[in-house]
């Protein structure tokens, strides 16, 4: 019996904290969507923001895809050298690299690289009592501190996908030329014919709603922190863990939305 009520209370810990999280989480997202439309703005602190979040995430991006498109040129023919389909190789290589794994691929690495150290600035704020200073000075944390991220986290995310489209299929060209026996001209006609514009655009719309995941849970983690360094650290794990599960599940939501009829 005794057994029984204590997992009945662990259950209900973990459903409170969990409708906790996700209300505090929500009037977070609110606070800072709201400061986006009211004065002062900040386009200095939205142009820095867009070169952290954007500019320095762009070699990893731009690596990630390049091999994620040569591996799937390489698994693509090899599964359909037994169908005697080897043709199809350009056109799923250009859909997958722009409807899913541009998105979804650049979305995980830059909320490891940009989200992380969002939390961690934020956090280190937090702890130093920086952000207590702000408030002090009449200044909003909320405005000068998360509103920019979350603009910018929008606007920088769609850029690095349109990167990564690109070199996604540049790395399944290189492969399939090279490798695999393709001449260029074949290649390029067949992904082109596949290729259009509700691909691409799908592929923007989830960016920037995986932008705004990034930079809303690297802002919120780094800005609840507590604890001194530990905290920070703490902080910065939950945000990459929390941005990464929720960038998989809308990626799952908006494929639905977007694709299926």
């Amino acid at each position: 019996m005794k057994f029984l009520l204590n997992w009945v209370a662990a259950l209900g810990a973990l459903v409170l904290g969990t409708v906790e999280f996700v209300g505090e989480l929500g009037i977070f997202a609110a606070s800072g969507i709201s400061h986006i439309f009211r004065p002062p703005y900040y386009p200095r602190l939205i142009g820095r923001s867009v070169m952290e979040i954007g500019f320095y995430s762009l070699p990893v991006v731009a690596l990630t895809a390049l091999f994620t498109g040569m591996v799937l040129a390489l698994q693509s023919y090899t599964g359909f050298s037994r169908f005697n389909a080897e043709s199809a190789i350009a056109s799923i290589v250009v859909l997958s690299v722009t409807r899913e794994l541009g998105p979804v691929l650049a979305g995980l690495m830059v909320s490891g690289r940009a989200g992380a150290a969002m939390a961690a600035e934020l956090g280190t704020m937090r702890v130093t009592d920086q952000i207590d200073a702000l408030s002090t000075l009449s200044t909003e944390p909320m405005k000068y501190l998360v509103a920019p991220r979350l603009v910018a986290g929008v606007i920088a995310m769609p850029l690095l996908v349109l990167v990564a489209d690109v070199l996604g299929v540049m790395g399944g060209f290189l492969v399939s030329t090279e490798k695999l026996g393709f001449t260029p001209a074949t290649y390029l006609v067949s992904t082109f014919t596949n290729l259009k514009s509700e691909d691409v655009v799908s592929g923007l719309i989830k960016a920037a709603a995986f932008g705004f995941i990034i930079s809303l849970m690297g802002c919120f983690n780094g800005y609840r922190s507590k604890g001194g360094a530990q905290g920070v650290g703490a902080a910065t794990t939950s945000a990459v863990v929390t941005a990464s599960i929720l960038i998989l599940a809308v990626d799952y939501i908006l494929t639905q939305v977007l694709f299926v009829k």
